[in-house]
């Protein structure tokens, strides 16, 4: 079984607790404090692993733990750091927040490896507490504790170019016959369960990859059959190729067909809808006399005034196929090769700061806000990215921040200052 999306449950270490002990040697009748710092828990990592192509161990262990760091020692000893937990997941694995579904990391060739978690820092020994007036402090710092979080992982496949359709239209063939994939190739329904990547290889130019996305079915959007499980591989493609059977070997209309898919992916997502997208229209083969003319004539009346070329083709002889390929190339070298990767959205060191004290003051006729809880968000958040920006507004909103600026007078225009950062204030 296939599996491309899972849930587990992940845990930083904790960090040691320091040592609280005094320095005892002979002719020594009162040794200061020698009590050593704990050790730092081990991070949670995930790591991108090019030889796994499924989660399906995810389905058996569902629970991650980093190592605890060791506590202090006498004589100054240091705890032992805890073991790092290394995560190792497809490329193309997007880690989301299990409560609100936003994305984390995304785990791909641009981003191989990523701390989703980091452990908890050692407590310090009693050693540094001593000051003139407190010689033997009896105390130390207790280790801070490791992050824990629910996630969901989702495999999105990394191909330039999904090919779609209907379950039995030849996606399968005409893999087989364009690249190195060796698909399963039978006459029934859904005889493809597992997504198929391929590497196109173009005469003169490069090539590219190219996804067999499971047949689609009216409903897919909504999760009927195995419909999420396979949309959700089409989301990083950056054209589609749209196959349908022109023979209406199975009675099927194939235009029909591409307004019903289309339909499923808009309503997955409204993006999909919008990709570059090309059809196939395939078994022409199968075509007597100038029946195949009529039908492809009807193919490109319905969608090439939208700006959906319609490529006559049959997977089995080939025929067509090239120009099919090289088309669907000058649309890649249009689009360019920046991978379509999905932006971090869930801010996991947001969760650290949730306690932390701030202040709102007016100074010099500048609104300024600071404090420990201020100089972590702009420590962690890239002001810099759409999705950071609102990230920040919406911190700004959530820990009361703007209401205690309204609640000073600020208006429209004046000054607030954080930190290195200045803006203007508009409601």
């Amino acid at each position: 079984m296939f599996a491309d999306s899972a849930k587990i449950y992940i845990r930083s270490g904790k960090g040691g607790d320091g040592h609280v002990s005094f320095r005892r040697e002979l002719f020594v009748a009162a040794g200061g404090p020698d009590g050593g710092d704990g050790g730092r828990g081990g991070d949670l990592i995930f790591e991108m692993d090019e030889g796994l192509n499924t989660l399906n161990d995810f389905r058996h262990v569902r629970k991650y733990f980093a190592s605890d760091g060791e506590p202090g020692g006498n004589r100054r000893c240091h705890g032992k750091d805890g073991m790092d937990m290394v995560v190792k997941v497809p490329p193309g694995t997007v880690v989301k927040d299990a409560e609100t579904g936003k994305v984390i990391t995304d785990i791909n060739y641009e981003n191989p490896r990523e701390i989703v978690l980091k452990g908890g820092r050692g407590g310090k020994g009693n050693q540094h507490y001593a000051t003139a007036t407190m010689q033997v402090p009896q105390f130390a710092q207790p280790g801070k504790p490791g992050k824990e979080l629910t996630v969901l992982l989702e495999l999105k496949m990394i191909a330039d170019v999904g090919l779609v359709g209907f379950p039995n239209v030849g996606k399968s063939t005409f893999l087989s016959r364009v690249t190195n994939a060796k698909p399963k190739i039978a006459n029934y329904h859904f005889t493809t369960l597992n997504p198929n990547l391929g590497v196109v290889d173009l005469d003169g130019g490069d090539g590219f990859v190219i996804a067999d996305i499971p047949g689609l079915i009216e409903g897919a959007s909504e999760g009927i059959g195995l419909g999420h499980e396979f949309l959700r591989h089409v989301e990083r493609t950056k054209v589609m190729i749209h196959m349908v059977d022109a023979a209406s070997t199975e009675g099927r209309d194939p235009i029909e067909d591409i307004k019903v898919i289309n339909a499923e992916l808009a309503s997955y997502n409204e993006a999909l809808a919008e990709r570059p997208q090309v059809i196939a229209a395939n078994k022409i083969d199968v075509f007597y006399g100038d029946e195949g003319d009529k039908v492809i004539q009807k193919l490109k009346d319905t969608f090439e005034p939208q700006g959906i070329k319609v490529f006559p083709i049959s997977a089995v002889s080939g025929k067509g196929v090239k120009e099919l390929l090289y088309y669907v190339k000058e649309r890649l070298n249009e689009i360019g090769d920046e991978p379509i990767v999905f932006e971090k959205e869930f801010f996991v060191d947001s969760l650290e700061v949730a306690d932390e004290p701030f202040t709102v003051e007016v100074q010099d006729g500048m609104y300024v806000v600071e404090g420990p809880r201020i100089e972590k968000m702009l420590g962690y958040t890239n002001l810099d990215s759409e999705k950071g920006f609102e990230f920040f507004q919406k911190f700004l909103k959530e820990n009361g921040i703007l209401e205690q600026l309204e609640a000073l007078g600020i208006e429209d225009g004046d000054t607030v200052r954080m930190y290195g950062l200045q803006f203007d204030y508009y409601k």
